[in-house]
């Protein structure tokens, strides 16, 4: 019984019946839900079909409410961590989302990103309905329409580009996939070169330096079992897959594994670290090869793999044919390639201490095999030539072997899962050069923050354009010139956005098109958060617990709010009605596997892929369930526990049979391409490089106009210390880095999120604060080469003298006659233009309480928004690997009384001057035999061969032919 003694505030309390007596006898307190035991943190999967909780509002009342419990993922970055949704038996609403814990990648575990997608289902601003535009593009006039009426009108225009041989005319533009191998398959059914991505703002600086390597792109450290971790950065653990790395990085740092990050910024991941290097912005790569250079001449690297796994030989015999081709003469040529690397010119370029860097070379090669690193945007996509980052940074695995390692790194390709589809088309016959042009032979993905200034230039035109959870006015650099061409309909035709929230590219759109958020779509996720394969199901909850109460639903916009729909069953429906004879063979593509004839359904699209899943068909069977349900029930499963030295793959019979080896270097040709590479008398797959290995030597640099760039170097950033003007107030801004709490466009409508990370002010050190006289608070005016912004000052010790930073994700806007949207997250602004290349914005208000169904929207305390920086950089395309370089020489000064927080000056006329400057200092195609791009290095995409030709591809020569025949 209850009978515990009250304090007098509880009996006041009483008394003004502000809480219930508590002195009353009553009955016994409310039992346990669930036994105690080591998974009550967890609701068993067997009671999620009818899950019961206590309500935390009914309090004082008991009141037990009966879930639904469906598992999906995260949307809101790139981990696409697990997800279980809690839905209202009785209402049919969605009440919070936990963490899964059969997701391999997470655990069970979510940052505050995961939780917070209850607030973007419940956003008051969501966009519910399709919406075409009335009036001009960009003048902020909707009225809602049908999905047919949509699906018909952009059908019938797909239908008539295509009948008219226009197929180059049509892209896919997209921000953040989250879907394995869905697009490839709709666009190649099109038969058109169309994959357009922002990776070129993003990661494709390191995707180079990696791929010129081994042929893969991304890396895959196995943190949880290294014994030394190199971050180049924190913006992988506080951007893409900051949860799972997050966790894997604290079980090795448990198990002693010291950590090391090399930032100007004292970011959380440097907070935590062993060794914190605050490098100059784009001198990272001195640093790496100084080290390089100690494991080399201490001899700490591992002679087994190196002897086995570089291209040593072919390095000798290019750079050195007089010497004997023996592993030593190889090391001391190394040695001697790198000998200026020393820790103390490292030192004088990047300011991190040469005993540091001696310190930290000696850790990695006692770490040796097990030794993790990881680059992914930072240096890499800061700075002219930041793919050499990337590139030193891998040469330190390879010297220690940790390629593909327990405790050490490797290709992503070994931890991602690789969908069968129920139906492949065949490779598109057209090669957009909007998307590859000639200038850019190795660009790693689509230099698609160029198409305002080519379309600009004549180069073409878009005649029916998709953005796809892509906000491009808002998160590349050089909105303004996007505004421009996005604001011509005789450059963009029609333009699509299909968006789960509106965003400043969606203003300027014919129709914006509601997809869903997490827990309202389909999507097949796989991700390199540590060495194992897995897969997800992002599913839409509401559809799932609908079916399993009986009700059925054909599409997924029956039972989301609204008429919220998805991509996956949208592709589907249009691609069907662009093609409704079947002549352009784009329908039979969309033919169901299991009802010939007919539609494909979403069920029956994942039903294939999983029963042809590895282990998966015997895992659900076990438990009486066919592979679907299995993955309905879970949302996950572990293709594989552990995935490492995949290059040690045998070749089957199968793989082998025509194939050829070559007495020379061992590499196995089949079809005139590399298939593996003889490894102790044993057919292995190898790395997916011309050798087959780890390419120390790239004879591709040289084949195509780089040989300075052969082998791994340094190269001086345009943001380099020679570049600055000190007296005149020259800085390097590094405006890379993300919080933790923010994830692009897709957070802005998420209040918890906001309210806890709302300004991107500029991180500056008290020694440069107090040369231009400025406290925190303080604003500072921002000149970059096309104009300016003014933002606020942070005063603060974590960041590196000579060096400023901002935070790329914040100063989102709307027009007063732009609808209300992530009012939680945006300013509101006017924009004005002399019509001449000149744009100004102000901000107008900052961030206010509204009113809505959402009581918190009256609450919001907080009225910065931010400032939007990337509006003011123009384009930097690094003139090989095509990434945009966002470091930006600027210059500071001190506001003027005229300045105001958040004021912004564009001229589009210099951007188009600096988009030409960086455009005449690429070396363009053709490379050897008349190519557009390298045979063997991977295309986003890729079209049919003949399509790599710029003349057609030539007669094969006859010394190739010989070699076919060894």
């Amino acid at each position: 019984m209850n009978t515990r003694k009250r304090s007098l505030i509880e009996r006041i309390a009483e008394s003004l019946r502000i809480i219930p007596n508590l002195s009353q006898t009553g009955p016994e307190l409310e039992p346990r839900l669930m036994e105690p035991g080591k998974l009550t943190k967890f609701p068993p999967p067997e009671k999620w079909d009818d899950w019961v909780e206590y309500e935390a509002k009914a309090w004082p009342k008991v009141e037990k409410k009966h879930y639904s419990i469906v598992p999906t993922t995260c949307f809101n970055c790139e981990s696409a961590c697990g997800l279980t949704a809690y839905i209202d038996k009785e209402t049919w609403q969605v009440r919070k989302f936990e963490g899964n814990p059969y997701h391999p990648g997470s655990r069970g575990r979510n940052c505050a990103k995961g939780p917070a997608t209850i607030n973007q289902l419940t956003d008051p601003d969501r966009i519910l309905y399709p919406l075409k535009r009335v009036g001009k593009r960009g003048e902020g006039k909707w009225a809602r329409v049908s999905w047919d009426e949509v699906l018909d009108d952009i059908a019938g225009r797909l239908r008539k580009a295509i009948q008219e041989g226009r197929n180059n005319e049509i892209a896919y533009h997209v921000g953040r996939p989250g879907h394995e191998g869905y697009m490839d398959r709709v666009l190649q059914a099109w038969n058109v070169d169309g994959h357009n991505s922002h990776t070129n703002i993003c990661s494709s600086g390191a995707r180079f330096g990696y791929a010129i390597w081994y042929g893969h792109d991304r890396p895959s450290p196995d943190h949880a079992n290294a014994k030394f971790i190199l971050l180049i950065s924190a913006h992988l653990e506080s951007g893409h897959y900051f949860n799972p790395h997050a966790q894997r990085i604290i079980e090795g740092k448990m198990k002693g594994a010291k950590l090391c990050t090399m930032d100007p910024r004292l970011s959380n991941t440097a907070s935590m670290s062993d060794y914190w290097m605050p490098s100059y912005p784009g001198t990272e790569a001195a640093v790496l090869l100084a080290m390089a250079k100690i494991i080399l001449d201490e001899g700490l690297y591992n002679r087994d793999y190196l002897e086995n796994w570089v291209n040593w030989k072919e390095y000798l015999d290019a750079r050195h044919p007089d010497k004997e081709k023996t592993f030593e003469n190889f090391i001391d040529a190394m040695r001697e390639e790198y000998v200026q690397y020393t820790p103390e010119f490292a030192e004088k370029e990047s300011g991190v201490k040469a005993d540091m860097i001696v310190e930290v070379a000696r850790q990695i090669g006692e770490a040796g095999t097990r030794f993790a690193t990881h680059n992914w945007r930072s240096a890499s996509s800061g700075n002219l030539g930041g793919w050499a980052v990337s590139r030193a940074l891998h040469f330190l695995n390879v010297l220690t072997g940790s390629v593909g390692t327990p405790g050490g790194t490797s290709p992503n390709t070994w931890n991602k899962f690789h969908p069968k589809f129920f139906d492949k088309p065949p490779a598109q016959k057209f090669w957009n050069e909007l998307h590859f042009p000639n200038e850019y032979p190795l660009a790693f993905f689509e230099m698609s923050f160029l198409l305002p200034h080519m379309l600009k230039e004549n180069r073409g035109r878009m005649d029916v354009y998709f953005t796809r959870v892509f906000n491009p006015v808002w998160t590349y650099p050089d909105g303004f010139s996007w505004i421009e061409a996005l604001s011509d309909e005789d450059k963009f035709g029609l333009h699509i956005a299909l968006t789960p929230t509106w965003n400043e590219t969606a203003y300027f759109a014919d129709y914006v098109l509601p997809m869903g958020l997490a827990s309202e779509r389909h999507d097949l996720n796989s991700y390199e958060t540590h060495a194992g394969v897995w897969i997800a199901f992002r599913q839409p909850v509401l559809r799932e617990a609908l079916r399993r109460a009986g009700k059925k639903v054909e599409f997924t916009y029956e039972a989301n709010p609204g008429e919220v729909w998805e991509e996956d069953e949208f592709w589907i429906q249009l691609s069907w009605r662009m093609d409704p004879d079947g002549s352009l063979g784009i329908r039979k593509h969309f033919e169901s596997p299991y009802r010939p004839g007919e539609c494909i359904n979403i069920d029956e699209y994942y039903q294939y892929i999983f029963e042809h899943t590895k282990g998966l068909p015997e895992a659900a069977a076990r438990e009486g369930l066919t592979p679907l349900d299995y993955m309905k029930k879970y949302g996950a499963f572990n293709v594989e526990p552990s995935a490492y030295h995949g290059h040690l793959r045998e070749l089957s019979a199968q793989e082998m049979e025509g194939a050829k080896v070559d007495p020379q270097t061992q590499v196995i040709r089949k079809n005139g391409k590399a298939l593996g590479i003889m490894h102790n008398g044993k057919p292995v797959e190898g790395f997916p490089t011309p050798s087959r290995k780890n390419e120390f030597y790239s004879q591709t640099m040289v084949d195509w106009k780089w040989p300075e760039y052969a082998i791994p170097t340094y190269i001086k950033s345009h943001v380099h210390e020679e570049e600055m003007d000190r007296d005149k107030g020259d800085y390097p801004l590094v405006p890379t880095f993300r919080l933790p709490t923010l994830i692009h466009s897709r957070s802005g409508n998420a209040k918890w999120l906001y309210e806890i990370s709302n300004r991107n002010p500029i991180w500056m050190h008290p020694s440069d604060a107090k040369k231009f006289g400025v406290k925190t608070g303080d604003l500072l005016k921002v000149n970059t080469d096309i104009g300016y912004f003014v933002d606020k000052v942070w005063v603060t010790e974590g960041m590196k003298p000579g060096v400023v930073a901002c935070s790329h994700h914040l100063g989102r806007w709307r027009r007063p006659q732009d609808a209300p949207g992530n009012r939680w997250a945006v300013n509101t602004v006017n924009i004005e233009t002399d019509g001449n290349g000149g744009w100004k914005m102000n901000t107008r208000n900052g961030i206010t309480p509204f009113k809505s169904d959402d009581p918190d929207s009256a609450r919001i305390f907080w009225s910065d928004g931010g400032v939007h920086q990337n509006i003011t950089f123009p384009v930097h395309p690094d003139p090989i690997s095509g990434m945009h370089c966002w470091h930006q020489k600027v210059r500071l000064e001190k506001a003027s009384p005229g300045d105001k927080y958040g004021d912004i000056y564009v001229d589009t006329n210099k951007s188009f001057e600096q988009y030409k400057k960086w455009m005449a200092m690429t070396r363009p195609a053709p490379g050897p035999d008349g190519l557009r791009r390298p045979l063997w290095m991977k295309r986003a995409l890729r079209p049919a061969e003949e399509t790599f030709y710029i003349n057609g591809k030539p007669e094969k020569k006859p010394e190739e032919e010989k070699v076919e025949k060894l």
